[in-house]
């Protein structure tokens, strides 16, 4: 019988990719704003019935500079940046405390699609984080409630517990407040999309700031893919 890396690797190897019809994309039609490109982009993938399409990676760094890389939900983009949540006290909120720089990246397969998104990372108000907090379902506020995100968890009981207690609290006051919660904004320097071609012609869409003081105006650029 074969061992268990040579299943993998045949297992691996005869996975296609993009084994459908892929939309063309002429990068002198781009819209001069990034945000504007990923609204129509977010909307194609939907239309496509792409599978969770605000879901995306966020990278950031530790301290010791070392990569670290998680998915989660987008909130918003806008005119500011793209927007996400999370607790404060979570890695992710150390990390983005100590080093306020991410990445983020979004995959659309059913258009074989990705952007990526790079840039400084702010923290919203304390309303608006309230506020994006309790726009979110019951689950989401119990979740919340219960806290402790990336500590050492000794059993699941204990979070069977909580997180019971934390439902009871979420729909008996669902107004209620959870400080650590926090939404943050990357606001981009860099932001890239790529369309996949059938014959490795992909198309690699780069906007970057032009690097004056005021933020200046966006560079489009292509890429070699």
């Amino acid at each position: 019988m074969p061992d268990s890396h040579s299943t993998f690797l045949d297992l691996l190897h005869t996975q296609r990719v993009w084994d459908i019809d892929l939309p063309s994309f002429d990068p002198a039609t781009a819209p001069a704003d990034p945000v504007v490109l990923f609204h129509t982009w977010f909307a194609d993938a939907v239309a496509a019935g792409q599978p969770e399409p605000h879901t995306m990676s966020l990278a950031t760094v530790d301290e010791e500079g070392r990569p670290d890389v998680r998915t989660l939900m987008l909130h918003d983009a806008d005119e500011r940046g793209w927007h996400f949540a999370s607790h404060a006290t979570s890695t992710k909120g150390h990390q983005l405390a100590a080093r306020p720089y991410a990445a983020l990246g979004f995959y659309w397969p059913a258009r074989g699609r990705h952007v990526r998104v790079r840039g400084p990372v702010t923290t919203a108000s304390p309303a608006e984080s309230l506020a994006d907090l309790h726009a979110r379902s019951t689950g989401a506020l119990a979740s919340a409630l219960v806290g402790r995100q990336s500590e050492v968890l000794e059993t699941r009981d204990e979070l069977v517990r909580a997180s019971e207690s934390a439902w009871q609290h979420a729909r008996s006051v669902p107004d209620a407040e959870v400080p650590s919660w926090t939404r943050y904004v990357v606001e981009p320097q860099e932001a890239e999309f790529f369309q996949g071609d059938a014959r490795r012609r992909h198309v690699r869409l780069r906007y970057r700031r032009d690097g004056r003081p005021d933020g200046g105006s966006w560079v489009r650029e292509l890429l070699w893919p």
